[in-house]
């Protein structure tokens, strides 16, 4: 059974020293609207979760928070707490007695996460923590960013990014009661902000594609932003055929998906589909051997120098027959004009032979070659100098 919690944070209010924060009216949608000081509660009878957590700092807006929420609060706890929240020394035991007579009025599970104020690298790392330490994995979260203190919403994405990567959660959404976009006498709106997540899963995707050259992690980017999914689905085939070595599968996958990639103009897919498109538009250059040694240059910048070596030997190979008019599809032919080719060409051995032992992890024999593999710059520089001989324009 999936847990829904929502997570409320708290800052310190200004406007009204009685409620903290200014009262509101706050739109959710045609049929649900509150009249509320704290944004986090209306959203909790809107949203209904099974758990609710409050964070906050040890300076955040406890005691007024409590004695306008909670029932029954106890004076002397009360007292104790305020002047806690004054001098910004609030702890645990402060407050668990108006956590659990919150939880009671509510009728779900309540907790209070006391977190630093986020002042600097270490305090914002230990806020990740501290929330990690109170979801689970598969749990469905919704984030509340309306009253915590200016810089912590920057902070809630990010650490919706790291609970969703790290635990294991699923965050549904953000929410952000906009006081400062409240009409005159007028409702205030009520702002959805997962969309910012979705863009980070877009800039994931292209530091993803950029490290390995897989462009199907964007198909369920683009199906989420309004594509059709079977034309999504073509780019992780086209990813598919590429990197298992079938260029010309992957070309012609491509041919076909190209134009919805082209034609998209989705709300997300709209801000990075030039970029996309310049990524996969190799298939686009003159033959094969030029798909294959566009390929080769590409997993070279990455650092994928197994793929370089083979999509270069094979660019070699694919350009011998071309230059013989033999059918580059043909495996025969492939390998009589390969030695052809390397007998006026014997650099090409050493391509091959690097290749071989990326491809198997054998260290090789000779002396010159091994003190290569051992050494990524001597092998980035071996690979492009074999590049640059074997195929001179």
């Amino acid at each position: 059974m999936t847990i829904n919690t929502l997570i409320s944070f708290l800052g310190k209010g200004q406007a009204d020293p009685q409620t903290g924060y200014r009262t509101a009216t706050y739109r959710f949608d045609a049929g649900f609207s509150r009249r509320v000081a704290f944004f986090g509660m209306a959203l909790t009878e809107y949203l209904k979760p099974d758990r609710l957590i409050l964070v906050g700092t040890a300076g955040s807006m406890w005691d007024v928070f409590f004695e306008r929420e909670g029932e029954g609060a106890d004076d002397e706890a009360m007292l104790q707490l305020m002047a806690a929240v004054e001098a910004g020394q609030v702890d645990d035991a402060l407050l668990d007695l108006p956590r659990r007579e919150l939880a009671q009025q509510l009728g779900m599970p309540v907790n209070c996460l006391l977190i630093p104020y986020a002042r600097d690298p270490g305090e914002q790392a230990e806020v990740l923590q501290r929330l990690a330490g109170v979801v689970q994995r598969d749990e469905s979260l919704f984030l509340d960013v309306t009253h915590g203190f200016r810089h912590l919403p920057m902070l809630a994405l990010v650490a919706a990014r790291y609970l969703a990567r790290v635990v294991g959660v699923k965050v549904e959404e953000v929410y952000y009661g906009a006081l400062e976009m409240t009409p005159p006498d007028g409702e205030t709106p009520v702002l959805r902000l997962a969309g910012l997540l979705a863009m980070l899963d877009w800039v994931d995707a292209l530091a993803t594609y950029d490290k390995d050259g897989d462009y199907g992690v964007f198909a369920p980017l683009l199906a989420a932003d309004g594509m059709e999914k079977g034309r999504a689905d073509l780019l992780r085939r086209a990813a598919y055929f590429e990197r298992t070595g079938n260029p010309v599968r992957a070309r012609e996958t491509l041919g076909s998906v190209f134009p919805s990639v082209d034609a998209h103009r989705g709300p997300l897919g709209g801000l990075f589909s030039a970029t996309l498109r310049q990524r996969i538009s190799w298939f686009r250059r003159g033959k094969r051997d030029d798909w294959e040694l566009s390929l080769a240059d590409a997993y070279h910048d990455r650092g994928d120098y197994l793929r370089a070596a083979t999509f270069m030997y094979e660019a070699f190979v694919t350009r011998a027959c071309n230059e013989r008019s033999d059918d580059p599809t043909d495996f025969e032919r492939r390998k009589q004009n390969y030695a052809s080719a390397r007998a006026q060409q014997p650099e090409v051995a050493k391509l091959e032979y690097l290749r071989n032992s990326l491809a198997h992890g054998v260290r090789p024999r000779a002396e010159q070659e091994a003190r290569t593999l051992d050494d990524e710059g001597r092998l980035r520089t071996a690979l492009k100098a074999l590049r640059n001989k074997l195929f001179q324009p």
